[in-house]
């Protein structure tokens, strides 16, 4: 058996409205109902997240949303109405892989941004870009880029829950996870504190085994 590396491993109590929107327009799945829970994994080599949409499908009610199987990395987030459900997904998960929640790597933000006043300009440009929320010319933008990349459902959960602001995007699935937010400067200062507190409360490893 090949080694196998828990890149990333976050619980989402409750999803937020824009982002199970968001998810419903990314994902290959089930689109997710704002209010479920749900739980990501990030795994390498990328094509042993087969071995956990496995595990977790035929032990649980759970349904899949977003599911990428890339060069490097296997990216799988599962949702339902019914909490432990999500929990014993999660747990079905690491036993089928034979590893714990702390084998999982902690979150680190490598990007952190915060942009006022934006120009008409890059906010063209960045709606360019975007699967949810436009960016307002004149508001504040946010930028927010964390490794590994599953962690960015988490940030983008959790800045929803704590301010009124716009979801214009994150990306969960990659070398790299990044969020973009938009809103008045307040909302977006509660909704980046609740992000970056989120992140650096989850525990892990902090160096990758590879």
């Amino acid at each position: 058996m090949r080694d196998i590396e828990l890149m990333t491993f976050a619980w989402v109590d409750v999803l937020q409205p824009q982002v199970a929107g968001f998810l419903g327009t990314v994902c290959s799945g089930d689109p997710p109902l704002p209010g479920d829970a749900a739980v990501i994994f990030e795994v390498a080599p990328g094509m042993e997240v087969n071995r956990v949409i496995d595990a977790t499908l035929k032990n649980t009610r759970c349904v899949p949303g977003l599911f990428v199987v890339e060069r490097e990395f296997g990216v799988l987030q599962l949702h339902s109405r019914d909490h432990g459900q999500v929990r014993e997904a999660g747990l079905r998960a690491l036993q089928g892989l034979g590893l714990t929640e702390a084998d999982r790597l902690a979150p680190v933000i490598t990007t952190s941004e915060r942009i006022t006043g934006v120009d008409p300009h890059h906010a063209q440009i960045t709606n360019r870009m975007r699967h949810g929320n436009m960016q307002i010319p004149t508001d504040t933008l946010y930028v927010l880029e964390t490794r590994p990349a599953g962690y960015a459902l988490l940030a983008a959960n959790e800045a929803e829950k704590a301010a009124r602001v716009d979801i214009m995007e994150f990306r969960a699935v990659g070398a790299y996870g990044r969020v973009y937010l938009g809103g008045d400067d307040a909302s977006i200062r509660i909704a980046a504190k609740a992000a970056e507190d989120a992140l650096r409360a989850l525990s892990g490893r902090t160096r990758p085994a590879r």
